[in-house]
């Protein structure tokens, strides 16, 4: 018995990377997995949608049960069609993981608005793309849980990244709304915060100091979208080496308010 039999879990960037990884063990655990990635490079050019099929055909070999999807979940049309096909081949769609994202890395001074909305419409409209047809699933079904990635970049900062900070703390502030309005459906909602060697992560300075392995990443999600983490919902939690797992919140200092007589 695995922790996940019978649920259908749908991850977005799971043709290589912390994706894959998430795919797998979740597979191990009993799901049956969508596996969507175009294959992009980490600029998010050259397509290259076997990447999704390997996955696929890994999981499947190990006796699991997959499909790979190539949908662009940066358009309202690729996320329906990514939960069109969960529906059609699995039934239902009990888990979501946005887990998709892109880098065009440069300081703000030398950016350009290519490169701006390049990133943002992978990381924050993507993940707006994914969610809506998988929530309105959800809140018609018995709930659900939905784990969105947001990074240590949105939630504090990093230098040549404002891009990704910009689109990484939309994605959070996204994922603090959707738990409020989901909680009286069942549908829990997580922000993850990870730091993992990966393909998009391996030539950043110093980067590989506070990174876990993916399957350090992977352990994570699974409690988070499993019964083990309960009822929770509306967290974020933060996953590195340095670290640990912890969880992050934003926190307020007492205020100051001026005399009633002026």
């Amino acid at each position: 018995m695995g922790l996940l039999d019978s649920k259908v879990a749908l991850i977005t960037g799971a043709g290589g990377g912390l994706g894959e990884v998430y795919a797998k063990l979740l597979a191990r655990e009993g799901a049956s997995v969508v596996v969507n990635d175009l294959g992009v490079a980490r600029d998010g050019g050259c397509a290259n949608p076997s990447m999704a099929e390997r996955v696929v055909a890994a999981i499947n070999a190990e006796g699991g049960r997959a499909i790979f999807k190539s949908a662009d979940i940066s358009t309202a049309e690729g996320g329906q069609s990514l939960f069109g096909d969960a529906i059609k081949h699995f039934g239902r769609a009990d888990i979501l993981v946005n887990n998709a994202g892109v880098l065009r890395d440069k300081t703000f001074a030398k950016s350009n608005e290519a490169d701006w909305d390049k990133v943002i419409r992978v990381h924050l409209k993507g993940t707006y793309c994914a969610t809506l047809p998988v929530f309105r699933w959800m809140r018609n079904n018995g709930g659900g849980v939905i784990v969105n990635t947001s990074a240590g970049a949105g939630l504090i900062g990093s230098f040549g990244q404002s891009n990704y900070s910009a689109a990484k703390a939309g994605v959070w502030g996204f994922s603090n709304t959707l738990a409020i309005e989901g909680q009286k459906y069942n549908i829990r909602v997580w922000t993850i915060n990870p730091s993992a060697l990966t393909r998009l992560t391996a030539d950043l300075p110093d980067y590989g100091e506070t990174a876990l392995d993916p399957e350090d990443i992977a352990t994570v999600v699974l409690y988070m979208v499993s019964d083990l983490s309960g009822d929770q919902t509306g967290k974020v939690l933060g996953v590195s080496g340095a670290r640990g797992v912890r969880e992050m919140r934003m926190m307020e200092t007492d205020g100051w308010r001026p005399p009633r007589d002026g």
